[in-house]
Order: structure tokens, then sequence, then C-alpha cells
């Protein structure tokens, strides 16, 4: 029996193909592969009193515990904010919110239920008012990264490092854009 408009046919009838023992074996190493993928996208959180050690993708980022003036989950990031209030870090992260939110409150981090800023952030549209120069062309770039059917994640992340210089944080929402200012006082945020 076939089902012409069953999707991925050619790697079925592969599979079907194949020697019954080999079967468990590529099972196996299929599902090794995909643990491993997932293992290198989640964000693992290393805390101590002195620094937060933030890894995923491969990249290791270090935050010494006085620069950090807030941690809070927005949606399904953790965020950490600066004193000046731009954003430090803004990171996937699917860990348990109760538990992400214990542990930074046991080693004495400022945890917040919700963006302290929330209030300030207004939809971007072209050409808004109040936008640091260069500010409406980077999330003109950045919009169009968003709304591609398959957008560049890394794209997105440089886009949003270049507006954390200009003194610009910006939030996402269903692929539109929110931005609020902020004073500039260190290193721009990831």
């Amino acid at each position: 029996m076939t089902l012409p408009w069953a999707p991925m046919q050619g790697p079925a009838e592969l599979a079907a193909s194949a020697p019954a023992p080999t079967l468990p074996a590529a099972g196996a190493v299929a599902g090794l592969v995909l643990g491993l993928v997932a293992q290198y996208e989640q964000v693992v959180v290393r805390l101590s009193g002195e620094r937060v050690v933030l890894t995923s993708r491969g990249r290791e980022r270090e935050f010494p515990r006085d620069v950090i003036a807030a941690v809070f989950r927005d949606g399904k990031q953790l965020v950490l904010l600066g004193h000046d209030g731009g954003e430090l870090t803004r990171q996937e992260c699917d860990l348990n919110t109760g538990r992400v939110a214990d542990a930074f409150t046991e080693h004495g981090y400022p945890w917040a239920d919700v963006d302290p800023h929330q209030g300030e952030f207004r939809r971007w549209v072209p050409g808004a008012p109040g936008l640091p120069e260069g500010a409406n062309a980077l999330l003109k770039v950045r919009q169009e990264s968003l709304e591609k059917k398959e957008p560049s994640h890394e794209d997105v992340r440089e886009l949003r490092e270049e507006l954390a210089r200009l003194g610009v944080v910006v939030r996402d929402e269903k692929r539109r854009q929110h931005w609020r200012t902020f004073r500039k006082a260190g290193p721009a945020a990831e």
C-alpha cells in the first residue's frame, strides 16, 4: 500500500529497506544526536555568591554580582538587568521558573516577578520618535529578519547588541518589536 500524500517518503522507504537489526542502533544514534543538539541549545546557569555564568550554544558569558540589578523571566527568556536599566543578557530558558527564582534568591540576587521597566516599552513603528540616531534603521533590519519564515537568531541577537550600544532595549512579542531607552553606563548587552 502506498500513501502518495505522506510526507518524507524517501526517508521512510530507506528506513523500511534497512535490515531489522540496524534500526535500534540507528534510532539510538539519532536520539543521541538530538539529545546533544538540545543540550547545546539549552542554557546552563551556574550561580555563586560572586557571579552568574550562563552557557548556551557553546558561548559562555560571565556576569559579576555587582553589575546585576535585577533578574527576571520574560516569557521563556531569562533576563539580567544592569544598574543602568540596560539588559546584560536575554536568553531562552526552559528551566522551571520557580526553581530558577529560588536559586537566584538563595544566592542573594535580586529576583523580580516582572520586568521592572515593563511599562516603559513602546511598540516600534518605522520612524518612531524618541529613538537615538541610527536605532530606527537597526530596528527596520531586525524587523525584516524577524518576519522571515526562518529568522536568523544570530542576526536578531547581533542587532539587539547593536541597539544596546545605542541605549535601546528591545523585546519581541509575536514578531513585533517593543523598545525602551536606557542610560548607557557600560558594555553592551547580549
